[in-house]
């Protein structure tokens, strides 16, 4: 059997692939070097006060749109 290129897999098409083949330890390094490259995400701090808590809402819709856009 032969592998498949994971260069050219997305990082969903190589999560399933390495989930079906779990022993497949060269699969789980290409998957974390897909991870790895991506920029970091944003970094959210803790809220200090309550006027802080006001802007929640916002920061939930952006991170909502920024998951779905990566599913």
């Amino acid at each position: 059997m032969t592998k498949p290129n994971f260069q050219v897999m997305t990082k969903k098409q190589l999560l399933a692939y390495m989930l079906e083949h779990r022993e497949d330890n060269e699969a789980f390094y290409a998957y974390m070097d897909k991870v790895n490259a991506e920029p970091a995400s944003e970094f959210y701090p803790a809220p200090q006060s309550i006027e802080d808590l006001k802007h929640f809402p916002q920061l939930l819709e952006k991170f909502r749109q920024e998951r779905e856009k990566e599913a």
